[in-house]
């Protein structure tokens, strides 16, 4: 059973689909539930992320920069498949323990991010904070998604990618303008797949699905297929900007503002043709 505390927190998450309020509003969040060490029982527990391409996340175990690990990566050292719920998808997970430079490069892009995990490390009395990559299990077919319906699950998906836009342009906004993070451009780049894989995934079967089911939709599935091509366009040019040795900040700022409004605009139109008839 979770503390009252993590409680707390693992209630607003999975009751706002990921979407936090207070302390936590804004933050990469996830619940990861793990088997217990000793026990074998689960335990779930709230915890930040970095995002790391298309497959995988990083999870820090920090503690607070605690000289002892967290129960939650003994865990993943006994038990090494877990369970991730993003507020939106949930699905199995394989634990990785980053070592040498690996892990070097990836804590230092989340110091780079967020000074608090230096001042953890310096907290920890000795112990090297582990990084730890959580790949996502492929399962086949769509992901379970939290949701009562079709339509709800178009909604969610969108969200995410609404919120994760937003904080691609805080962290933007919020950076020292000549340089841009290499974290953040690992944000941008999984944003980039992530829009890729799903508008892949609506072209070769929500799509076909519902013209054989709703012919009257056919100048919609048109017209969204085309805008598939303008934001896939947007989001080619977003990974160039954010690519290379020495990319630019005003141009990579650019692209996302120009993505985020053509997608915005997408997304509105979908959900309000393709909601009421998926329910």
């Amino acid at each position: 059973m979770p503390n009252p505390f993590n409680q707390t927190i693992i209630d607003e998450f999975r009751a706002h689909h990921g979407r936090m309020s207070g302390y936590f509003e804004g933050a990469r969040l996830i619940l990861l539930t793990t088997t217990g060490a000793c026990t074998g029982t689960p335990h779930t527990t709230p915890v930040g992320y970095l995002p790391d391409g298309g497959e995988r996340i990083l999870v820090i175990a920090s503690a607070g920069g605690s000289p002892r690990h967290p129960d939650w990566y003994r865990n993943l050292l006994a038990h090494p498949e877990a369970t991730v719920e993003s507020g939106v998808f949930t699905y199995p997970a394989r634990a990785e323990v980053l070592t040498g430079e690996e892990r070097d490069r990836a804590f230092a892009r989340a110091v780079e991010t967020d000074p608090g995990w230096q001042a953890y490390q310096e907290k920890a009395g000795g112990r090297v904070i582990p990084v730890v990559a959580l790949h996502s299990i492929a399962q086949g077919g769509p992901g379970n998604i939290a949701a009562d319906s079709p339509g709800e699950a178009i909604r969610l998906v969108h969200d995410v990618f609404r919120r994760e836009l937003d904080l691609i342009r805080k962290e933007m906004a919020a950076g020292n303008g000549s340089t841009l993070g290499a974290q953040l451009r690992v944000n941008c780049l999984t944003l980039c797949q992530g829009l890729h894989n799903h508008h892949t995934g609506e072209d070769t079967m929500l799509f076909p699905f519902l013209a054989g089911r709703h012919p009257q939709l056919a100048p919609t599935l048109e017209r969204l297929e085309r805008e598939h091509g303008r934001i896939a366009e947007l989001v080619e040019q977003l990974r160039h900007a954010v690519s290379g040795d020495h990319p630019d900040p005003a141009a990579a700022r650019a692209e996302v503002d120009r993505l985020t409004a053509e997608l915005e605009a997408h997304l509105a139109y979908e959900e309000e043709q393709l909601v009421p008839v998926l329910g």
